[in-house]
């Protein structure tokens, strides 16, 4: 029986020497390659108590829109600054060079909603970290952050100390 892992294709020195890209594309280009990531997901949801989930811009849409309509759960976008129509709340955050700015609708989380937020993948954890920061300061309680993949070399769960982190698939490297 496949694994998630063995759908993922890993292109060596991919954007630089050294890299080992993990690219998920060839996950979502298979019909049961993506059929068993969600499902792989939604397991890791099992017995959590949620009220919405979250997912980060773009692919945590990917995967955040399916789990929440699968579970009836509303779903939030957390959108690159400047892309979303109404009354905004940001949180902007440090990049491997420069910074980047995040963005919800105001209203997106109400007071006292637990929430599950969704990506595909976690690195150094910065762009999660900023997403959690942003669903807290209106009132929202990050109850499980939940990615694909993770490269554990990155130590993104150091970064997202506190938080209840998993993920699917997990490489030892960068």
């Amino acid at each position: 029986m496949k694994t998630v892992k063995d759908y993922v294709i890993t292109i060596p020195d991919f954007p630089e020497e050294g890299i080992m890209f993990r690219d998920i594309t060839s996950v979502l280009q298979d019909a049961d390659g993506f059929h068993l990531a969600i499902e792989e997901m939604q397991k890791r949801l099992d017995g959590v108590e949620f009220d919405v989930i979250a997912g980060a811009e773009s692919r945590g849409f990917i995967f955040g829109a399916p789990l929440a309509y699968n579970l009836g759960k509303p779903f939030v976008p957390i959108r690159k600054k400047g892309k979303l129509p109404r009354e905004t709340v940001s949180k902007e955050y440090a990049l491997e060079y420069g910074t980047a700015t995040i963005e919800m609708h105001k209203d997106a989380i109400k007071p006292g909603q637990r929430v599950v937020l969704i990506d595909d993948l976690i690195a150094t954890g910065g762009t999660v970290k900023a997403c959690a920061e942003l669903i807290e300061e209106l009132g929202g309680e990050v109850v499980k952050i939940l990615f694909l993949m993770e490269l554990a070399g990155l130590n993104g769960r150091d970064t997202l100390k506190g938080y209840d982190v998993d993920a699917v698939v997990t490489y030892e490297g960068k």
